[in-house]
C-alpha cells in the first residue's frame, strides 16, 4: 500500500501543533521534583495515579499516568480546526488504520475537545483534538516562560530501524517536511538523523537511526522531548536547578548546527532525556531548503558523567533490539520515503 491517498485533499501542513505527551511512569515523586523544582513547570496533582504539567494557558502539556512502561505512551496533536481534524481522520481511516474515539474522561485528563486515537510507530499512540482547554489559574512555576503558540510546545526525538517508514508515516498523517539531515559519528557509530517539521518550527519529530545497522540502542521509544524557554536566564536558571537537586545531566549545554538551538539535555527520571531549548530558528518556507550537517553541535553538548558500563549497556541494547523488529503502521507508513 502506498501514502498516494494522503494527497486526496488539500494539504494540513501549518495547522498541526505538538499538544502534549502521556507519559507512563511508577516515579511520581522523582517526576513531580523533577518537573517543578528542576525544570520549572507549572503542577496540578489530579489524584494518587495521576498529575499534570502546565507550561502555558492549556490545562494539559504533560500527562503523567501510574504505569510500569518509564517512557512516553502518546503523542497529542492539536489541529486548527474541525476541517483539519476529518482530513486526517479520513486519512487513517482510508488507509485501513483502526481509530478510537477519546472518551469523555480521556479528554477531560488531556484538556481537550473531540479527541480520536490511532496507531503510530514504535508503539507510540498518536491522537489529534481540535480544541484545548485553558485554564483561568495562573501558572505557578520557576520558569519565566515557554515558548509554545504556532509553533506547538517543542518537539520529539525518535530513534528507529526503520526510518523511511517512520518518515513516510509523518508525511502520510501530517504532510510532514523534511527540514535537513545530520550525519553524527557517536562512539564509533554511525547515525543519521532526519528532522521533519509540520508547521514553523524546524522540526516537531527527529528520528535518529544507525546507519548500515538495523540496531536500536535505545531502552525506550522516545529519546528524548524538548520544551523551549522564553529566555536565556531561563535557560541558565533551569540548568543549574538540574544539578542542584541532583538530576542526571545527559549533554551539557551547547548549540546544534542545523536549528543553532541553545539547549543542554537532562535525564528524566524515566530513563529518556529531556531537552530545554532557547531561541531556535524559524522557518521561511519560501526560502527554505534542505541541507546535510557534519555533527548535533557548533560547540558544547559534552556528554556527562557517561562510563564504558554506559557504553556497553547500549550496545546491549542495539544487539537485543535485532530480536525485536521494530512495531510499523503498514498502512500509513506505505513503502516509506527514502533520503532525498
Amino acid at each position: 500500500m502506498t501514502t498516494d491517498l494522503a494527497y486526496d485533499a488539500p494539504s494540513v501542513f501549518g495547522a498541526v501543533h505538538l499538544g502534549y505527551l502521556v507519559v507512563e511512569t511508577d516515579r511520581f515523586a522523582d517526576w513531580r521534583r523533577f518537573g517543578t523544582d528542576a525544570i520549572g513547570m507549572h503542577l496540578d496533582d489530579l489524584d494518587t495515579g495521576l498529575m499534570r504539567f502546565r507550561i502555558d494557558d492549556h490545562e494539559c502539556r504533560f500527562l503523567l499516568r501510574r504505569g510500569p512502561a518509564e517512557d512516553v505512551v502518546a503523542i497529542g496533536w492539536h489541529l486548527d480546526d474541525h476541517t483539519t481534524f476529518e482530513q486526517i481522520e479520513a486519512r487513517v481511516r482510508a488507509h485501513g488504520v483502526p481509530v478510537a474515539e477519546g472518551t469523555a474522561e480521556e479528554a477531560r485528563l488531556r484538556g481537550v475537545e473531540r479527541l480520536l486515537s490511532f496507531p503510530g510507530p514504535k508503539g507510540i499512540t498518536q491522537e489529534i483534538y481540535t480544541t484545548p482547554v485553558l485554564s483561568p489559574e495562573p501558572l505557578r512555576m520557576l520558569a519565566s516562560g515557554w515558548v509554545t503558540g504556532d509553533s506547538g510546545m517543542g518537539h520529539v526525538a525518535i530513534t528507529s530501524t526503520r526510518p523511511t517508514l517512520m518518515r513516510g508515516y509523518f508525511n502520510t498523517v501530517f504532510d510532514a517536511r523534511l527540514t535537513d539531515y545530520i550525519d553524527e559519528t557517536i562512539s564509533g557509530v554511525k547515525l543519521r538523523i532526519r528532522f521533519l517539521r509540520v508547521n514553523e518550527r524546524h522540526h516537531s519529530i527527529a528520528i535518529a537511526a544507525v546507519r548500515g545497522l538495523p540496531i536500536d540502542p535505545v531502552r525506550t521509544r522516545v529519546q528524548h522531548l524538548n520544551v523551549q524557554v522564553a529566555t536565556l536566564d531561563g535557560l541558565a536558571r533551569s540548568n543549574d536547578r538540574v544539578h542542584e537537586l541532583g538530576f542526571d545531566m545527559a549533554l551539557s549545554v551547547g548549540q546544534h548546527t542545523n536549528d543553532k538551538e541553545l539547549s543542554y539535555y537532562a535525564r528524566t527520571p524515566s530513563g529518556f532525556e529531556w531537552e530545554v531549548g532557547w531561541n531556535p530558528v524559524v522557518i521561511d518556507e519560501t526560502t527554505w531548503q534542505p541541507t546535510t550537517h557534519q555533527g548535533i553541535s557548533i560547540w558544547g553538548h559534552t556528554p556527562v558523567g557517561q562510563t564504558i558500563v554506559d557504553k556497553l549497556a547500549q550496545f546491549r541494547l542495539g544487539a537485543r533490539s535485532l530480536a525485536h523488529p521494530e512495531r510499523t503502521v503498514p498502512g500509513l507508513s506505505g513503502t516509506g520515503i527514502p533520503d532525498d
